[in-house]
C-alpha cells in the first residue's frame, strides 16, 4: 500500500457528513447562539474553510458529488433517484485499489444504475443503495432498521412503520400550544440514532485491523427536527435568530417565477406560526449540539485508542438549510443558505502542523473532497474529478495561481414521476434546470428556459433584490454569464479526452484543473 512517504503508517480516514447543516451554524465561525465546541477543537487543531460549498441539492445529488468529485453536470444524478451511472468511479473504489477497506456506517443515498441489476435487486426501489466500493457495516437511511431492531431487542417500543422512529415525540403539548420548552424525541441521546449510529463506529474502531476509511454519514441535523433532552430545551425558540425574508411571501415570490413556485409547493413553504417555526430552528440547533457531543465521544475513542495521531478527520455536509429564510423550508434553489456549508480537516501528518487553527477563506468546493482524500493516501486522483486536492492549504504551501476565484452549484428540479413544474413554468423536463455562480461580490443565477438573476452581494448579502434587469449591471451581468459558460466548458465531462489512439499506441496527457 502506498503511504506518505514521511509517515511509517498508511494513514487512516474519517470521512463525517452531517446533513443539512447550514455552515453559518458553527461556534468557531460566530454563531451567535450554536454550540460545538468539539467541533471547534477540531478546527482548532485542523483547517477551518469557511467559504466552502455543495454544488447540488439535494442529498443524492450533492453526495453524487462528494463520491465521485464530478459535478452534476458531468455524474448527472440530478435528483433523489436518477441513477449514478457506474462508469464512474468514486473514492471508495479507488481507495480499494491500494488496499483500503471502505466501510459505511450511516448512508450515501447512491440510486445505483439499474443496468448493472438483476430485476429483483432490492436497489432497483430505492434510491438510497450504498455506493459502489463501499462496505456497509451499519447501513441505515430513511429506514433505520439496525436501530429499530436493536431498540426492539432492548425492551424499547417503536413505530409499526419504522421510519417514523426518528421523530416519535414524548407526550405532552407543543411549545406553539403553550409548552415551555418543544417537545423531546422519546428516545433518550444514549439510545437515539446518532448515539446508535457512533456506537457502532467506535465498536468498529476498536477491531479495526490495519489502516482504515471510514464513512460516518449522520441523519441529523435533517427533519424531522425533534431532538432528545436535554437538547430539545437547549435552545430557547423565542431567543433564536430571526428569518431573512420579505414581508410576504407573495413578495418574495415576485424575484423570480420559479421562487413563486417553489412557495406554492407545501413541503418547501415554513409554517404560517412564527412560534413553530421558531421551534423547528431551535430544535435543528439543538440537533447540531447532540452531534457535536457525539463527535466529541468519536474523538475521544480515537485518542483511547491511539489512532488520533495517524488519522484524518474530514467533516462536512451535503448541503445546507433554509430554515425560514426566504419564507421556504428545506434545501434548493440559489440561495446560499442551501448550499454553503461547514468544511473542517484535521490532518495529523508532521507537514500540516504550521497551519493548525487557520482559516481559509479561498473557495472550495465539495467537488475536491474526493482528490483530498486520495491524494493524502497515496491514491492517483482520476481524470473525472473536477476539483482538486486541497492539500496545499493544509501544509501551507503554495496555492496555485488559478485557483477557482468563485463557488459554483447546480439545481435539477425536474420530477420523473410528477410534471406540475414544467406545466406551471412552461418547461420541457430538460429545461428544469439552474446554475449558479458567486464571489464575494457578485452573484448570477442563470435558468435554462427562465429569466436569469444577478445579485450584488456588498450591497445585498440576503440576496432580496434581482439587478439583472438594472441597466447599471447590464455589462457585469454579460461578464459572468460568460464566466458561467466559461466555467462549464472548463468542466465538461472529460475521462477519456486526454488519450489519443496513435500509431504507437495510446498517448495519454492529463490536463490539471487550476
Amino acid at each position: 500500500m502506498t503511504a506518505d512517504a514521511t509517515r511509517e503508517k498508511p494513514l487512516n480516514i474519517l470521512f463525517i457528513t452531517a446533513d443539512q447543516w447550514r455552515r453559518d451554524c458553527l461556534s468557531a465561525l460566530g454563531h451567535p447562539m450554536v454550540k460545538t465546541p468539539h467541533l471547534d477543537a477540531l478546527a482548532a487543531d485542523g483547517v477551518l474553510f469557511a467559504n466552502h460549498f455543495a454544488n447540488a441539492a439535494p442529498c443524492g445529488p450533492s453526495r453524487a458529488t462528494l463520491h465521485t468529485g464530478m459535478y452534476l453536470q458531468n455524474h448527472r444524478s440530478g435528483t433523489n433517484g436518477t441513477p449514478l451511472d457506474a462508469r464512474h468511479t468514486n473514492w471508495a473504489l479507488e481507495a480499494g485499489r491500494i488496499g483500503y477497506d471502505p466501510v459505511l456506517f450511516g448512508y450515501t443515498d447512491t440510486a445505483n444504475d439499474p443496468r448493472e441489476l438483476q430485476d429483483d435487486s432490492p436497489w432497483l426501489r430505492t434510491y438510497e443503495g450504498p455506493l459502489p466500493g463501499i462496505r456497509p457495516v451499519c447501513m441505515m437511511g430513511t429506514w433505520p432498521t439496525p436501530w429499530t431492531d436493536w431498540l426492539s431487542a432492548n425492551g424499547y417500543e417503536v413505530p409499526d412503520d419504522i421510519r417514523h422512529a426518528y421523530g416519535v415525540r414524548a407526550p405532552g403539548p407543543e411549545y406553539e400550544d403553550g409548552a415551555p420548552h418543544p417537545r423531546p424525541l422519546v428516545y433518550g441521546p444514549e439510545i437515539d440514532d446518532t448515539a446508535f449510529l457512533t456506537n457502532r463506529l467506535m465498536d468498529y474502531l476498536k477491531e479495526a485491523d490495519g489502516p482504515f476509511i471510514a464513512h460516518l454519514s449522520l441523519l441529523r441535523p435533517h427533519p424531522p427536527f425533534v431532538a432528545p433532552e436535554p437538547y430539545s430545551s437547549m435552545y430557547d425558540p423565542a431567543e433564536v435568530p430571526g428569518f431573512v425574508r420579505a414581508g410576504t411571501r407573495e413578495e418574495e415570490g415576485g424575484q423570480h417565477p420559479w421562487l413563486a413556485h417553489q412557495l406554492s409547493r407545501k413541503l418547501y413553504t415554513c409554517p404560517d406560526d412564527e412560534k413553530k417555526l421558531r421551534r423547528m430552528k431551535a430544535v435543528y440547533y439543538g440537533l447540531m449540539s447532540e452531534v457535536d457531543d457525539a463527535l466529541g465521544r468519536v474523538f475521544a475513542s480515537l485518542k483511547e485508542l491511539g489512532l488520533w495521531d495517524n488519522t484524518l478527520i474530514v467533516f462536512t455536509s451535503d448541503h445546507g438549510e433554509q430554515m425560514g429564510d426566504h419564507w421556504l423550508l428545506g434545501k434548493g434553489g440559489y440561495f446560499d443558505a442551501s448550499y454553503r456549508i461547514p468544511l473542517i480537516i484535521r490532518d495529523p501528518r508532521p507537514a500540516a502542523d504550521a497551519e493548525r487553527g487557520k482559516v481559509v477563506r479561498t473557495f472550495t468546493e465539495n467537488v475536491d473532497i474526493m482528490p483530498t482524500m486520495l491524494d493524502l493516501i497515496g491514491a492517483e486522483t482520476p481524470v473525472q474529478c473536477d476539483g482538486a486536492s486541497l492539500r496545499p492549504f493544509l501544509e501551507g504551501a503554495e496555492v496555485p495561481a488559478s485557483w477557482r476565484k468563485q463557488a459554483h452549484w447546480e439545481f435539477d428540479f425536474r420530477d420523473p414521476a410528477d410534471d406540475t413544474a414544467e406545466k406551471k413554468l412552461g418547461l420541457t423536463l430538460h429545461q428544469c434546470t439552474m446554475n449558479i455562480i458567486r464571489d464575494d461580490r457578485f452573484k448570477y443565477v442563470h435558468f435554462t428556459h427562465l429569466p436569469p438573476l444577478f445579485f450584488d452581494l456588498e450591497k445585498d448579502p440576503h440576496e432580496m433584490v434581482n439587478r439583472a434587469n438594472d441597466p447599471a449591471y447590464l455589462p457585469l451581468v454579460l461578464d459572468y454569464a460568460q464566466k458561467l459558460l466559461s466555467w462549464r466548458m472548463n468542466h465538461d465531462e472529460q475521462t477519456l479526452t486526454h488519450i489519443a489512439l496513435t500509431d504507437d499506441g495510446p498517448v495519454a496527457r492529463p490536463a490539471a484543473r487550476y
